[in-house]
């Protein structure tokens, strides 16, 4: 029995290799557009929690001067100069199984974790996080201390999705599958999540999370950290409000002069 269990093992491991060497290069994906809609790749997410059940506990090698301790099966991405991505010195992390496309340039401290693909001409600032099988599109710029959150389980929901040409300002939290489509624009310190409703003050509706959990920006929406008022009794004595994200707009010309800034940076 201990002998077929460790050949059973042995097997696992060799096919694990395989799958996240796939992850790593971009050709297996957490999540893919089909027909115009995003569809999770469960058995991916299955594949990458298996990783942390075969791995064992071992001491990061080229760690020094500081230690670190992760499980064996997700070392540090290998980057060198044929990948085209630059990584700024000070301390950014890239963990083995997320696909960095060329010419992204990751700005120091950064974190991107497994299973995240992000696409090329992207920018990843400082104190950045891409969480786990987040998938982030091309020409995107994730401002300083912005955090994308990561979703591995439940297995088949929806990990965040930031689309092509999307703006995310500094202080921004985007987390539990939000979606956000093509050249929106997230105002610095606005917090999307699947629980919070977002109020189009142009189009004057609500939008609140789909069928999927998930929380759509349209194209072109530009969002701003806003409040509404409390209509209890005691909450309008006191003149207190609860934090919302508004749509204020639709970029238009001078938006995108302004997003346009960074491009001195590439």
């Amino acid at each position: 029995m201990e002998q077929e269990f460790q050949q059973q093992s042995k097997r696992a491991a060799k096919v694990f290799s395989t799958f996240i060497d796939l992850l790593d290069r971009g050709i297996v994906r957490t999540v893919e557009k089909k027909n115009g809609e995003w569809i999770v790749n469960a058995w991916v997410k299955q594949g990458i929690l298996l990783g942390f059940r075969l791995g064992k506990l071992r001491s990061i090698p080229g760690s020094t001067p500081f230690s670190y301790f992760d499980k064996d099966t997700y070392p540090l991405k290998k980057l060198s100069t044929k990948n085209n991505i630059r990584v700024v010195p000070g301390g950014s992390a890239v963990r083995k199984g997320a696909y960095i496309a060329p010419s992204v340039i990751i700005m120091p401290p950064a974190y991107v974790n497994v299973g995240a693909y992000v696409s090329g001409n992207t920018m990843i600032d400082s104190h950045a996080l891409v969480g786990s099988c987040a998938f982030i599109g091309e020409r995107v710029h994730l401002s300083a201390a912005s955090q994308i959150g990561g979703v591995l389980e439940p297995i088949g929901s929806l990990p965040v999705i930031v689309e092509d040409d999307v703006m995310i300002g500094g202080n921004c939290g985007i987390y539990e599958g939000a979606l956000i489509k093509r050249r929106a624009v997230i105002g610095t310190g606005v917090i999307l999540n699947s629980s919070t409703p977002v109020y189009d003050l142009v189009n004057e509706t609500i939008i609140r999370k789909n069928q999927h959990g998930s929380i759509v920006i349209p194209e072109n929406a530009v969002v701003v950290a806003g409040s509404r008022a409390i209509d209890t009794p005691y909450a309008k004595k006191l003149g207190l409000s609860l934090y919302t994200p508004m749509i204020v707009k639709y970029r238009d010309e001078k938006t995108d002069a302004k997003t346009a800034l960074e491009e001195s940076l590439r």
